[in-house]
């Protein structure tokens, strides 16, 4: 079964060609929206041929899901500081650097709006959030460990505890949280994961 459109990743001028692409393609839904996403706008963005744009991944949706694998990569990677909170706070300030940048957040606002009306790049955000909720449950599974949570805690719903009240105020209001909001947002999941909440079949 042959893959996805922009889901092959060889190296030497094809890979230079994804970058250009990518970073194209994030700039035009950063500043104008997905729904002026355009592959021969992209093309010409990035100073490659239409048809190689076109062939390698096929439509919008395809190079958007492109686009959200790339930064699920490159994402940083946890910050362990020894204590669930820490941890936990630390990963609160990284998504609301993200969500306060003024290219990323715009990007997030663009692809979340398209992911409502559109099936494929719904999946593809789906996927993104995985990788990085992936990423980070092994700090709560370590504070389970050390004792400072439950046994039981679902990791993953801890994670995702700590970023959901960020998008809201981004979503919401259009303005990125603070660093204080951001605390607040590990504190209160934290809080909630002692006190059980988080405990599978609770």
């Amino acid at each position: 079964m042959s893959a996805e459109p922009g889901t092959v990743r060889p190296g030497g001028r094809t890979a230079r060609v994804r970058a250009a692409v990518l970073r194209a393609a994030g700039d035009v839904l950063a500043e104008q929206g997905f729904a002026h996403l355009d592959l021969a706008d992209v093309a010409r963005r990035a100073e490659v041929g239409k048809t190689t744009v076109y062939r390698r991944w096929g439509n919008v949706t395809g190079l958007v899901a492109d686009l959200l694998a790339e930064m699920a990569e490159e994402s940083l990677p946890r910050t362990e500081t020894g204590g669930v909170l820490g941890d936990l706070r630390a990963n609160a300030r990284l998504v609301r650097g993200t969500l306060a940048d003024p290219r990323q957040g715009a990007l997030f606002r663009a692809v979340i709006a398209a992911a409502t009306g559109d099936g494929r790049t719904a999946e593809a955000l789906r996927r993104f959030y995985e990788v990085r909720v992936a990423e980070w449950a092994p700090c709560v599974e370590q504070g389970v460990a050390r004792g400072e949570l439950p046994l039981g805690t679902d990791a993953s719903e801890v994670v995702r505890a700590v970023s959901a009240p960020l998008y809201y105020t981004l979503l919401t209001t259009g303005v990125a949280p603070g660093v204080a909001a951001a605390d607040r947002a590990a504190e209160a999941a934290v809080a909630a994961a002692r006190a059980g909440v988080f405990v599978v079949g609770a």
